[in-house]
């Protein structure tokens, strides 16, 4: 048996598919319980290891290998999803946050450090492992609608100030400790990592910009391009003898602008947080000492108490600064304070390095992991406390104005010849449009387009049926559409054969879009990708929404290679409805619509379910449910608002009534009050966190135990 567990563990290839087994099932299972899914993949690191089964070991090649790509791709992400955007808004405050945050938890650590017998270069280090901070928490805070709130978005900002001085910190110790440290020397070190991170950073951006203007739509080739420059960059590091996560971090921010929020940029989100950086948290698994660990814990208690201690009370007093400064609220103060909390992507990879490079000891490594765990699991949850009591800035809501429809719909006398042809209509729709005077060109064009990808006959009708219901009444147009799956050659015998199959579903679709006399025009297109098919006939004929069959696609497929839906939610320019109907249409009566926040995007999710209400003589139920412990007066004041937004917003002419429970288990409620409806209309919403790990939504526990009609509204990405 022995004798196995040692060729295993000395066998790339049995390595490599253990990895695999590893982050397919465990992180769900750990997300299931509550706890992040990385805390999955560093229990497998431990179980696998020497100190468990002994089945990977932390020095072979392979996972080294692996784990180093994971570490690099980690930091480089982590640029890759700061968005610079908000930061140059509120650039000024986030600096003086980020100073804040910064420095506080530094002198801290450095003081804790001291303290404790540490070297002052190895409680320098120590300080910068707490003055960073990752936003595990920004999934949250994008669902509670309080994004744009500046108390966000400056916190936001923040990270690049942090980060960037965090890793420069452990540039500066390593080198000290290498013992090549003089004033001389410090001087040289960072003229030449000035030097080189303005090439990263601004020689990456141009010569990235220009590569995609060349290259288009090639996104393999962009995508390779992007990982070359990332490597090249750490690489680069490495040459100036500093850290290879620095060069990944300026990388990121480098290509920041460059892949914009594009399908490259999912591509290579999709590639880390599917393997590479698991590996790398699994790799920290495997080197975790557990009686170095447990040791650390009983004996050195005071360590981590004072390190924890310090990471959250330097963070709060950080948090209370900006309120004095800049006149916040203290729920703004302390959804900073939790949003600056987690400590996972530079700390675990800064720690890592100082303990490679000999200059932390194992005690402050292990208390590091006591670190990320508190603050990974407890930052989230502060921020949702904190975050739903943030005030959704009210000029978000009253400019929710529009409908599911293109945007100068609501200003007719705007539209021109180039706002129509922008508009990507095809170019006898825009003859014959022009030949009409303006003031009669927006009242008798179809504005309002409904695209529906047919490709199961057995769910086609519904969708079509569906489709008519919703454009018919908005005196739309429905779009079907069949994609003919072909590469290179127009004459292949097989594209033919699926031409023909295209042309008999869209027959079918007329017949039903007659029914409703509802206008229709069928379209085939030949496309290489079915998610691009989709989403380019929506832009051309400038879709108000498009409306796709169910995917049968199960959770683990869907984690390894994605989905269509996710990917058309991702590329699409509109508002996207993904139905699975169990009877007709005109047979759906009694909708139910689970809330949660009055975001924006609920209220589009609401109008969408008042549109089909209207135009079917259906009824809807808004349902939020709320913890038994919830204030009172908070429930009230919610209903309000929901009630000002029907009347001022919605206006419907359908009967819309509201239902407020109190129930810990939201899925479960949510289950169990579907019962009693024809269809559920849930808002989906993906989200990912900095580190590039996909968390769940509670849309994906509900709908496989929901029995009747389900929709699922989301926004493009």
């Amino acid at each position: 048996m022995e004798s196995l567990l040692n060729q295993a563990s000395n066998n790339p290839l049995v390595s490599f598919t253990l990895l695999l087994l590893v982050i397919l099932t465990l992180p769900p299972l750990f997300e299931r319980i509550k706890l992040p899914g990385l805390v999955g993949l560093l229990f497998a690191g431990v179980v696998l290891g020497s100190n468990g089964l002994g089945l990977l070991d932390s020095e072979s090649e392979s996972i080294k290998l692996l784990a180093d790509i994971g570490k690099i791709y980690l930091m480089f992400v982590a640029g890759l999803e700061i968005d610079l955007d908000e930061f140059r808004k509120t650039k000024d405050r986030s600096l003086g946050f980020g100073f804040a945050t910064f420095l506080l938890p530094l002198v801290f650590g450095i003081t804790i450090g001291l303290i404790f017998g540490m070297g002052l270069n190895a409680a320098v280090l120590t300080g910068s492992l707490l003055a960073s901070h990752t936003l595990l928490g920004y999934p949250i805070v994008n669902r509670l609608g309080v994004v744009k709130n500046e108390a966000v978005t400056v916190t936001i900002g923040a990270t690049i100030f942090t980060d960037i001085a965090a890793l420069l910190v452990l540039a500066i110790c390593i080198s000290i400790h290498g013992g090549e440290f003089s004033a001389t020397s410090l001087i040289i070190q960072l003229v030449t990592l000035g030097i080189y991170s303005a090439i990263v950073l601004f020689g990456i951006d141009k010569l990235g910009k220009e590569y995609f203007r060349r290259t288009g739509d090639e996104e393999s080739n962009q995508f390779m391009f992007i990982l070359l420059v990332v490597f090249l960059a750490a690489v680069g590091a490495q040459v100036i003898n500093v850290d290879k996560i620095v060069g990944a971090f300026l990388a990121g921010l480098a290509v920041n602008d460059v892949v914009g929020r594009s399908p490259v940029e999912e591509k290579i989100e999709f590639v880390g947080s599917t393997l590479f950086i698991p590996c790398f948290f699994v790799d920290m698994g495997l080197l975790l000492d557990i009686p170095g660990f447990i040791k650390t814990i009983t004996t050195e208690l005071p360590l981590t108490v004072a390190i924890v201690g310090g990471l959250f009370v330097s963070k709060w007093l950080a948090a209370a600064i900006a309120k004095l400064l800049y006149n916040y609220s203290w729920n703004q103060a302390m959804t900073m304070w939790a949003l600056s909390l987690p400590q996972v992507a530079a700390t675990l990879a800064a720690a890592l390095a100082g303990l490679n490079a000999g200059l932390i000891s194992d005690s402050v490594f292990n208390v590091v992991i006591v670190l990320m765990l508190v603050t990974s699991i407890a930052g989230p949850i502060l921020t949702a406390k904190f975050g739903r009591k943030l005030s959704t800035p009210q000029e978000d809501l009253a400019s929710n104005k529009t409908e599911l429809t293109p945007s100068y719909i609501t200003n007719p006398n705007s539209a021109s010849l180039s706002t129509v042809a922008n508009s990507g209509f095809l170019y006898d729709d825009i003859a014959a449009e022009l030949t009409q005077p303006k003031a009669e060109r927006i009242t008798s064009y179809p504005l309002f387009r409904v695209v529906v990808p047919v490709a199961n006959p057995k769910t086609e009708k519904y969708l079509i049926e569906m489709s008519a219901l919703i454009a018919n009444h908005e005196s739309g147009l429905v779009v079907p559409l069949s994609i003919a799956k072909a590469h290179v050659h127009m004459d292949d015998p097989q594209l033919k054969k699926t031409i023909k199959r295209s042309r008999r579903r869209l027959k079918t679709a007329l017949k039903v879009t007659a029914k409703f006399d509802v206008q229709a025009k069928p379209i085939i297109r030949i496309d290489d990708d079915i998610v691009h098919g989709i989403s380019r006939t929506a832009r051309e004929q400038n879709a108000s929404l498009i409306v796709m069959g169910w995917s049968e696609t199960n959770r683990l497929q869907s984690r390894l290679f994605g989905s269509i839906t996710d990917s058309v939610f991702w590329s699409s320019h509109c508002s996207v409805a993904v139905v699975r109907l169990l009877k007709e249409p005109i047979d759906i009566h009694q909708i139910l619509v689970p809330i949660k926040n009055l975001t924006p995007q609920t209220i589009r999710t609401i109008r969408f379910a008042n549109i089909f209400a209207e135009a079917n003589s259906a009824t809807i139920t808004l349902l939020h449910i709320d913890e038994h412990k919830t204030n009172t007066q908070k429930i009230s004041e919610l209903e309000q608002k929901l009630q000002h937004i029907l009347d001022t917003q919605i206006k419907p002419e359908t009967k819309i009534t509201t239902k407020f429970l109190r129930q810990d288990n939201v899925a479960a409620a949510i289950v169990k009050e579907a019962e009693n409806y024809d269809m559920v209309v849930l808002r989906s919403m993906r989200r990912r966190t900095a580190g590039g790990l996909a968390v769940s939504d509670i849309s994906d526990r509900i709908v496989k135990d929901i029995q009747c009609s389900i929709v699922l509204f989301g926004e493009s990405h």
